[in-house]
C-alpha cells in the first residue's frame, strides 16, 4: 500500500499557479496567509512572461472605457457578457496603476505619458507595453520580486496540483506532486490560477506546463466548465521546428508589417480579427504555401530595438527580419473557455475561485479581444482577492480518500506527444465532425492505456479529460463562431448564440459530458 500523502497548512489561501493571476491575487491578498503552487520556478512555466502585446487600457484622451468594452464585444462574436466586458474596461486604469506602484517599467512617450500601441480589432490605439515586446517579462519580474519580499506569501515551486480536495461539500485545497512528492495542501479558500490548454496541441506558443490540469481538475470536482470550444491561434508564430513556437507579436502587424506568400504578395487584412487571419494563412499552407510576415518596409533597421524579443528569436533561427519576411504559421494561443466564474472570480463550487486563462468570465466570448487577457488576469485577480478577504472563510477539512498518481510525469510523454498531434490535426483551426469524432476516439484509447488495468490516476489523466471536453463542445457547436470554426458548418447560426456549459458525471467519468445552454 502506497504511503499517504504528507499534509500540509496552506494558510489561509491556497492558490495554484505561479503567473500573472496567481502572483497578483497573491499580492492584493496581504496580509492573509498565502501558498502559492508553482508548476516551474515562477516565471519559467508562465504564459504570462512570454506575452508580447501588453495590457489593453483606455488611459489616453479620447479614449473610453466604453469604446474598449464595445470592442471586446464586437471581438466576442456574440458570446461576450456586456457586463463583463463594461467590467473589464472600466478597471483598466486602476490596474494599469497598480502594475506601475510595483515598478513594471512601461513605455512612454516624448510628453512622459504612458505610450500605447494598436492591436487588432481595437477601435484605438490603447496596449501599454514595454520595449516594445517586453510586456509579459517586465511585468513578471516585477510581480517576482514583489511576492518573494511579502512576509505573507511563501512560493513552493516544482509543485504540480493533480487534484481539488472536496470535503464538507466545498473545496478546501488541493493534492499537490512536490518534487514528486505527494502533499495535501490544506486551506481555508482555494484559488486556481494554472493557465490554459496550448500545450495540449503540437504547435503552440505555450509552454510545456499548460496542459488544461486545472480546467480537468475543477470538471473532476464538478465544477462548470464554460465554452472549451473556443481556442484562439495566434496568427503568427515563426514557422520553425521549436517547441513551443516562437511567438511574433501582433504589435508588428499593427506596425504596418504585412503578410504575403512566397512571390511577396499580400492576401488578407493583417488586423482583422485573429482567428480570420489564422484561416487565411492556415489555408494557404494546407495547400503547401510558405506565409511570410514582411516587417522590412514598416520598421526596417529599427526591428532589433523596437521588437527586441523578436529579434532575438529570430537571430537564434538564422533569420534576420530587418533585411528579410519572417515565416509564419499559426499557433495555439489563448484558451476562451474554463471555470465558469461569476464577477467575482467564484466558481459554481464552495471554496473554489478561478481566475487567469483558467478561468471562463465571459469576458472574451468566442473570439479573445488582443491584449485583453493579461489584463483579464488582474482585473479578476484583484476582485478574487477582494472577495475572499470579505467572506466568512470556514476551517478547512480532508477527504478521508485521496487520489494516487499511478506513475510519473514522464512515463506518459509518448501519450502526451499522440494526444497533441491528434489536437492540432483534428480539433484546430479548421475543425469538422469526422476529425472531431477521430479526436475524441483517440483520447478514450489513451486514458484506457495511461489508467491500466487497475484504473488508477495518471499524470496524463487532466490533460486527456481537458481535451475530452474541449473537442465534445467542438463537435457539439454546429456552427462556426469567432475561434471555434466547422468546415461542415460554415455558417454563424443564430440559434447556437448563447455560451456552451458542460458538466461532468457524478463518478467524474469524462464519458460522456453533458452541454448546457445557460449562459
Amino acid at each position: 500500500m502506497a504511503a499517504l500523502p504528507e499534509i500540509s497548512d496552506a494558510g489561509d489561501v491556497l492558490i495554484a499557479g505561479g503567473g500573472l493571476a496567481g502572483l497578483f491575487t497573491a499580492l492584493k491578498l496581504a496580509p492573509l496567509r498565502v501558498t502559492v503552487l508553482a508548476a516551474a520556478p515562477i516565471g519559467n512555466g508562465a504564459s504570462s512572461a512570454w506575452a508580447q502585446g501588453g495590457i489593453a487600457a483606455a488611459i489616453h484622451e479620447g479614449d473610453t472605457a466604453e469604446a474598449h468594452a464595445a470592442d471586446t464585444v464586437a471581438a466576442g462574436a456574440g458570446l461576450v457578457d456586456p457586463a463583463i466586458a463594461q467590467l473589464l474596461a472600466r478597471e483598466a486604469p486602476a490596474r494599469i496603476a497598480d502594475l506601475l506602484q510595483l515598478g513594471v517599467p512601461f513605455d512612454r512617450d516624448l510628453e512622459g505619458k504612458l505610450a500605447v500601441g494598436l492591436e487588432a480589432a481595437h477601435s484605438q490605439a490603447r496596449i501599454v507595453h514595454v520595449e516594445g515586446d517586453k510586456a509579459g517579462k517586465a511585468i513578471m519580474e516585477a510581480l517576482i520580486a514583489a511576492v518573494r519580499a511579502a512576509p505573507s506569501i511563501r512560493i513552493i515551486e516544482h509543485a504540480e496540483a493533480y487534484e481539488l480536495i472536496s470535503a464538507g461539500g466545498r473545496i478546501s485545497g488541493v493534492h499537490a506532486l512536490v518534487s514528486g512528492k505527494r502533499v495535501s495542501f490544506l486551506a481555508r479558500a482555494t484559488v486556481l490560477a494554472t493557465g490554459g490548454t496550448g500545450a495540449l496541441y503540437a504547435v503552440t506558443t505555450n509552454p510545456a506546463e499548460a496542459r488544461g490540469q486545472g480546467l480537468a481538475m475543477a470538471a473532476r470536482a464538478g465544477a462548470e466548465i464554460a465554452d472549451p470550444e473556443f481556442v484562439q491561434f495566434h496568427p503568427t508564430a515563426i514557422a520553425a521546428e521549436k517547441d513551443p513556437a516562437p511567438l511574433v507579436t501582433e504589435a508588428l502587424r499593427g506596425a504596418g508589417a504585412v503578410l504575403t506568400d512566397a512571390a511577396g504578395q499580400r492576401f488578407t487584412d493583417e488586423l482583422a480579427p485573429r482567428d480570420q487571419v489564422a484561416r487565411a494563412i492556415g489555408a494557404r499552407i494546407t495547400r503547401g504555401e510558405k506565409i511570410f510576415l514582411d516587417a522590412r518596409a514598416a520598421v526596417g533597421a529599427t526591428f532589433p530595438t523596437a521588437f527586441p524579443t523578436v529579434y532575438a528569436h529570430c537571430q537564434a533561427l538564422g533569420i534576420d527580419p530587418v533585411r528579410e519576411p519572417i515565416p509564419v504559421a499559426p499557433a495555439a494561443h489563448y484558451h476562451m473557455g474554463g471555470v465558469r466564474t461569476d464577477a467575482e472570480g467564484r466558481s459554481s463550487l464552495a471554496g473554489l475561485w478561478a481566475c487567469g486563462e483558467v478561468a471562463s468570465t465571459g469576458a472574451h466570448g468566442a473570439n479573445r479581444l488582443a491584449s485583453n487577457s493579461l489584463l483579464e488576469a488582474v482585473v479578476f485577480g484583484a476582485r478574487v482577492a477582494e472577495d475572499i478577504m470579505n467572506a466568512q472563510l470556514p476551517s478547512p477539512a480532508l477527504r478521508a480518500r485521496e487520489a494516487e498518481m499511478a506513475a510519473p510525469e514522464n512515463a506518459h510523454l509518448p501519450l502526451l506527444q499522440r494526444l497533441r498531434r491528434r489536437m492540432s490535426a483534428k480539433v484546430g483551426v479548421v475543425r469538422e465532425a469526422g476529425g472531431l469524432s477521430q479526436a475524441l476516439e483517440l483520447i478514450e484509447v489513451l486514458r484506457d492505456e495511461a489508467a491500466g488495468p487497475a484504473r488508477t490516476l495518471s499524470a496524463f489523466e487532466n490533460p486527456a479529460i481537458a481535451a475530452h471536453l474541449m473537442t465534445r463542445a467542438a463537435l457539439a457547436r454546429e456552427e462556426s463562431r469567432g475561434g471555434h470554426y466547422r468546415s461542415d458548418f460554415p455558417e454563424t447560426r443564430p440559434g447556437w448564440a448563447h455560451r456552451s456549459l458542460l458538466y461532468l458525471t457524478p463518478s467524474h467519468d469524462p464519458m460522456p459530458a453533458q452541454e448546457g445552454t445557460k449562459a
